[in-house]
């Protein structure tokens, strides 16, 4: 479920410090996620510790998205702001630079949908994408995610607040 041909989706491990950290610390990502201060290693080992995996107790879940072929973290797919009553979850995607353009976001975002809607049985993801964000706007299109509106002035740069688009995959699967 969690694995396919090419890549697999795993927790996170002690290993993962240092590209987490240099993923982490890029200020150009930091408009896409809610991070707005770098993090320190240290913060990032307890991460690492001290995090449960367990999404009903942390109420988000991270995964490194791993190459089956050479074991090199390529990724991380995140479910955050679960909701356990409503059974839904956010889902935020990173793809390092050097992976770009391969075909990978799409499967991962397969995988991780298969994850939830299958074994979690969550009835909704979504995704939160900035307006300029064209190629993450494509990615949740192709994936059969429903465009449901646009936020308006959601995200700060720090001089100016952009408009966010809020895309929505229903599990058709769940009961109600």
């Amino acid at each position: 479920m969690l694995e396919n041909d090419h890549i697999r989706l795993r927790a996170p491990e002690p290993e993962d410090l240092d590209i987490l950290y240099k993923w982490e610390n890029n200020t150009e990502w930091w408009q896409y996620g809610s991070s707005i201060v770098p993090f320190s290693r240290f913060a990032l080992k307890q991460y690492l510790i001290q995090s449960k995996q367990d999404i009903y107790q942390d109420k988000q879940l991270r995964l490194m998205v791993e190459l089956k072929s050479t074991h090199a973290t390529i990724g991380s797919i995140d479910l955050y702001d679960f909701d356990p009553f409503h059974l839904r979850a956010g889902v935020g995607i990173l793809v390092d630079e050097n992976y770009h353009r391969q075909g990978y976001a799409s499967q991962i975002l397969e995988l991780l949908e298969a994850y939830c809607f299958g074994f979690l049985r969550l009835n909704q993801l979504y995704a939160v994408v900035p307006v300029q964000n064209t190629r993450s706007i494509n990615l949740f299109k192709k994936s059969g995610y429903i465009l449901s509106g646009t936020l308006q002035k959601w995200l700060s740069s720090g001089d100016f607040y952009e408009d966010a688009t809020l895309f929505q995959k229903i599990n058709h699967k769940t009961y109600g």
